[in-house]
C-alpha cells in the first residue's frame, strides 16, 4: 500500500444520472443488512428487501444494479458505522495504547455483533455462491479494515512510538489477536454470553500483547 492510500480515505465513485433518494437508500441498506444475515443471499430477493424497506422493487434497482451490489454496499456501510475510517486517525502526541483501545472495542464489536456471526457461517459455508461473495466481502470488509490499520502503524512507527517493519501484516496480526478463541467459539455456537468486564479484559490483555510485540527497542 502506497503513502497516498494512507493520506485520503478512499471515495466512492458518484452513480451517474440524477440524485436519489437518500433516505430510500438508506432504508434500502438498513433492510438488507438485516435480511441477508438472516436468510442468506440466495434466501434474500430483491423484492423481500423492497418489502422490508417500504420501497418498489424498482427503487431498489435504480439505487443498486443487481443484488451482488447491494450485498457488498450493505457490507461497506456496516463496517462504515462500526469501524469508520476516521478511527485510524493516530494523533502523535497521545499514548499507542490509548489509541488502540478504541480500535480494539469497535473491531471486537463489529466481528462478534449477530449479524456478524450470522455473516461469517453465511461466508464459510463451502458453497459455489459463497466462494464468490467471500472474495467480494475480503475486498469490502477485511482488507479496508487492514489497511486503514496499516496506515496508523505507519504513522506510529514515523513518529517512534512504535517500530513496526511490515504495518500491513502487524494489522492482520491485531486484528488475528482480537478475534482469538471467543470468535471461533461464538461462530461455532459454544459460547455463552460475555460480560462487558470479559471483553474489556480480552481487549486489553490483546492491545497489551501487541504494543509489547511491537514497541521501539
Amino acid at each position: 500500500m502506497n503513502k497516498t492510500a494512507c493520506e485520503s480515505s478512499p471515495q466512492r465513485s458518484a452513480s451517474p444520472g440524477r440524485p436519489k433518494d437518500l433516505e430510500k437508500r438508506a432504508a434500502i441498506l438498513e433492510a438488507a443488512k438485516k435480511l441477508f444475515p438472516e436468510q442468506g443471499f440466495e434466501g434474500t430477493s430483491m423484492d423481500a428487501i423492497a418489502t422490508a424497506a417500504g420501497v418498489s422493487k424498482l427503487t431498489v434497482y435504480s439505487h443498486f444494479n443487481d443484488k451482488e451490489s447491494l450485498f457488498i454496499e450493505a457490507i461497506r456501510d456496516r463496517c462504515d458505522e462500526q469501524l469508520p475510517i476516521s478511527m485510524f486517525d493516530v494523533v502523535v502526541s497521545d499514548d499507542i495504547p490509548g489509541q488502540l483501545m478504541p480500535i480494539a472495542r469497535a473491531f471486537f464489536g463489529l466481528v462478534a455483533s449477530p449479524p456478524s456471526i450470522a455473516m461469517h457461517r453465511l461466508l464459510t459455508a463451502g458453497t459455489k455462491t459463497s466462494v464468490k461473495l467471500s472474495q467480494l466481502f475480503w475486498e469490502v470488509g477485511p482488507v479496508r479494515a487492514q489497511e486503514g490499520f496499516a496506515c496508523f502503524l505507519r504513522r506510529a512507527d514515523e513518529a517512534g512510538k512504535l517500530e513496526v517493519e511490515d504495518p500491513m501484516r502487524a494489522a492482520s496480526q491485531f486484528f488475528s489477536l482480537l478475534k482469538g478463541e471467543l470468535h471461533l467459539q461464538m461462530t461455532m455456537g459454544c459460547c455463552a454470553k460475555l460480560s462487558d468486564a470479559m471483553i474489556d479484559e480480552h481487549l486489553a490483555a490483546t492491545v497489551d500483547t501487541f504494543v509489547r510485540a511491537y514497541q521501539r527497542r
